[in-house]
């Protein structure tokens, strides 16, 4: 047991519900965060400032923000300056209305596989980079975070295999505009704890990577996203995505069968002797409640099995 703290960021609001075809109301994705902040997450992936057009999942994302910050939304023994509201932006357009709804961080998405960057965000990988740059810049001079979260770093739908240069190269370019946090990013989930490990160490041996923070995201499509989170932390990372329930995908990952599970990830570590300080029932009854809400069996596995070893039941004293 090292005791070690490990930082769960809870992506279901944004991850998880972004690609289920079933929308949820506002007020039910105010009650999933209102859920998670009781469970003892913090740092939360509220929304999405992406074209409605295209993801009508995330149309609501100005009222979301607006949810959050009402007066009451908080639960009880919760203050407001332990949390971080993130929001995902892709372009100038995005951060402005992500300044403007008033979030604590911006998770800027930067695609490794030049097909990918085409098909996902109808830009080139260069051209990106230059974004990034800019929305780097205006969110330093904003006051707000700015986490830089690397897209299919470990394989890409489209190519194949990843050189591992061209992620360590996109995370050098992120180090040099600023960023505070660099997130590696199994999208489709093909990756393995071999490749976490070196493609940590890769970027931790960059310069300037010793002052950010490294975050891991994973996908359990191949059921290797738990190995791929235990080899990360193993590696130093010391954040970690999670989607309660285990909710969410790529819509370019055939077969994806869902993020890591928030509640599942948490056992993992908490039974490896790591500290999350999260509430592992608490986290269990809201991924089943989730799933719930959009008509599907939970891909988390905690909600079905319970932990171990079990709470004593009431005739034990």
């Amino acid at each position: 047991m090292n005791g070690r703290h490990v930082e769960i960021v809870e992506v279901g609001p944004r991850d998880g519900l972004q690609n289920e075809k079933t929308l949820l109301p506002t007020e039910a994705k105010l009650e999933l965060i209102r859920r998670a902040l009781r469970a003892g997450l913090r740092r939360i992936e509220a929304t999405s400032f992406v074209n409605p057009r295209l993801v009508p999942q995330m149309a609501d994302a100005e009222a979301v923000m607006a949810g959050v910050a009402a007066d009451g939304f908080l639960p009880e023994g919760v203050d407001r300056s332990e949390v971080a509201y993130i929001g995902l932006v892709l372009n100038s357009r995005g951060l402005d209305r992500a300044l403007a709804a008033g979030v604590d961080e911006v998770n800027v998405v930067l695609p490794v596989s030049e097909t990918f960057s085409q098909r996902n965000q109808n830009i080139s990988v260069p051209r990106m980079l230059d974004v990034a740059d800019e929305i780097a810049a205006r969110a330093a001079a904003a006051g707000v975070r700015r986490s830089a979260v690397l897209a299919t770093a470990f394989g890409c739908p489209f190519e194949g295999e990843i050189d591992p240069d061209a992620v360590l190269a996109v995370a050098e370019r992120c180090l040099r505009a600023g960023y505070v946090e660099i997130a590696l990013a199994d999208t489709i989930g093909v990756g393995v704890p071999g490749q976490v490990r070196r493609l940590v160490d890769g970027v931790r041996a960059l310069p300037g990577a010793d002052v950010v923070r490294l975050r891991a995201h994973f996908h359990n499509t191949r059921n290797t996203g738990y190995a791929n989170a235990l080899a990360a932390v193993e590696s130093g990372v010391t954040e970690l995505d999670a989607s309660l329930g285990g909710i969410g995908g790529c819509p370019f990952a055939p077969n994806a069968t869902g993020n890591v599970a928030t509640e599942d990830l948490d056992y993992l570590l908490s039974r490896s002797g790591y500290d999350t300080g999260l509430t592992l029932d608490a986290l269990a009854d809201t991924g089943t409640w989730i799933a719930a809400r959009l008509e599907m069996a939970p891909p988390a596995l905690l909600g079905r099995a319970g932990p171990f070893p079990p709470p004593p039941r009431a005739d034990q004293g």
